[in-house]
């Protein structure tokens, strides 16, 4: 077995804490957190295996345990990101499956949260509450867990949290009363969304509602991180998409198609838009129609997109600062602010990505949520970006947001996020759920397919695909 002390101090990290120093609890620390390292026969690398568990216990430790409302970003004072609660679900069984956490402790935090959210005040009110007709607010107040200021009824980010309720509702499949809790509130929740309700532009899912002015003036209808919205939609028993729905989206996924740096495929900037539905539908293997006249399944077109950001980085037509074969990835995270800095814009968050947005700001989770499609140059490009800028962007939970290896100098106007550091330039502070959602998820998956193979067992999921259209692979 590998010697993951020799290792860490090979890559000239100066980590005191390895994988395996996670054995035992120190003072102040969770008991219920398990006591022996991952399995080896998990774990493809000794640095994967540690930011794998970092970013586990990012989930872990920032979640309220009364309610489970997980934090937008830590350690700045935040909101909670509904979103992150999804991605939080999804955490808790991978921690048990590595024994970080025992059963009964990912349990106890998955009732928690499926409580508070079937309890949560719902209604057309524009305080006070919590979401309306099963969709829920972007972010919630960490006080009462009702909307925070004036943002949307979210429909992407409702999504994602139903992601992660499933997800729970099939793996809980025990009989036990507490397991059985969680697929009945598991079931309320999924059911109660009234996907038809929010199509003001048929048979389009609009983005959002405000109370204030109504539904917002934009709908998922291009090729993006949307597919996991419709699919779900789709498979609802209660209020479901209309028959025909997915032929009308993927009709307009065409303009998408194009060759871009090598590859041909669907092509969207950001890295987030080809991962965040792969968290937790298995595309491998399986095809709707569009994807069957391409010749191809929207795993492999992830896989194109992710060689496709390590070629634009190869070329970095723009000039910026450490891009090459083993440092790249683009997607949505934040950023140094909002100013010009020698002659070059900067941004504070935003979506990066080929062709559109880039101000030299890279973010490991592009890399990392993208593990299962390119494992054979995510990996490297994971290795040499720590070995380069480790003990500047890696800390308590793994990689920090972003860095922005350009940044050498202050701005003229202090940094919206975080600070520069020696032998880096500009690095986020912060850690975000979103950004650690799919790098515990994904991870696992190209590991051992967990979150996949757990998925394929949700008949809403099954009915979803099946109503999109989808045939083949595990679908039989």
């Amino acid at each position: 077995m590998l010697d993951r002390r020799r290792f860490f101090h090979a890559a000239g990290t100066g980590l005191a804490a390895t994988v395996g120093a996670c054995a035992a609890p120190r003072r102040g620390e969770d008991p219920l957190i398990a006591s022996h390292p991952p399995r080896a026969d998990t774990a493809t690398a000794p640095l994967i295996d540690d930011i794998q568990q970092r970013a586990f216990r990012f989930f872990w430790d920032t979640t309220e345990t009364e309610r489970g409302l997980a934090p937008d970003r830590w350690p700045t004072p935040s909101f909670a990101s509904i979103a992150a609660m999804g991605f939080a679900l999804t955490a808790f069984p991978i921690g048990e499956s590595h024994g970080w956490v025992t059963r009964a402790a990912g349990l106890q935090r998955t009732l928690a949260m499926l409580r508070f959210l079937t309890g949560a005040p719902m209604g057309p009110e524009p305080t006070r509450r919590s979401g309306h007709k099963g969709f829920f607010y972007h972010f919630l107040g960490v006080t009462e867990g009702w909307r925070f200021a004036r943002c949307e009824l979210s429909t992407i980010d409702t999504a994602l949290l139903m992601g992660g309720v499933l997800f729970a509702q099939s793996w809980y499949d025990r009989d036990d009363p507490g397991e059985a809790e969680v697929r009945a509130l598991a079931d309320r929740l999924y059911r109660a969304i009234e996907w038809d309700w929010i199509t003001p532009r048929p048979p389009f899912v609009s983005m959002g509602w405000h109370p204030e002015s109504g539904f917002i003036p934009s709908d998922w209808n291009i090729y993006n991180e949307g597919m996991i919205l419709y699919v779900l939609g789709l498979g609802s028993p209660t209020h479901p998409l209309a028959d025909g729905t997915w032929a009308a989206l993927t009709d307009r996924f065409e303009a998408s198609w194009g060759t871009h740096w090598g590859q041909e495929y669907l092509h969207f900037a950001p890295m987030f838009g080809h991962q965040y539905s792969h968290v937790w539908i298995d595309f491998k293997g399986i095809r709707d129609p569009l994807m069957a006249e391409k010749g191809i399944d929207y795993f492999e077109n992830s896989r194109r997109a992710t060689y496709a950001q390590r070629q634009y980085a190869i070329e970095n037509a723009g000039g910026w600062a450490g891009y090459g074969a083993n440092v790249w990835g683009l997607t949505a995270c934040d950023g140094p602010g909002d100013f010009k800095l020698n002659g070059r814009d900067y941004f504070s968050y935003s979506a990066r990505g080929p062709g559109e947005r880039d101000d030299g700001t890279l973010a490991p989770t592009a890399l990392l949520g993208s593990y299962p499609f390119a494992p054979e140059i995510v990996e490297p490009a994971v290795s040499a970006i720590y070995r380069r800028f480790g003990t500047g962007t890696y800390g308590k939970y793994g990689f920090l947001d972003s860095f922005n290896p350009t940044i050498r100098s202050r701005p003229p106007e202090p940094f919206k996020h975080g600070e520069l550091r020696p032998g880096t330039g500009w690095v986020d502070k912060d850690w975000l759920g979103i950004d650690q959602g799919p790098i515990v998820a994904m991870i696992e998956n190209h590991r051992t397919g967990l979150v996949w193979k757990t998925m394929r067992k949700n008949p809403y999921i099954r009915r979803g695909l099946e109503r999109a259209g989808f045939k083949g692979g595990w679908l039989g």
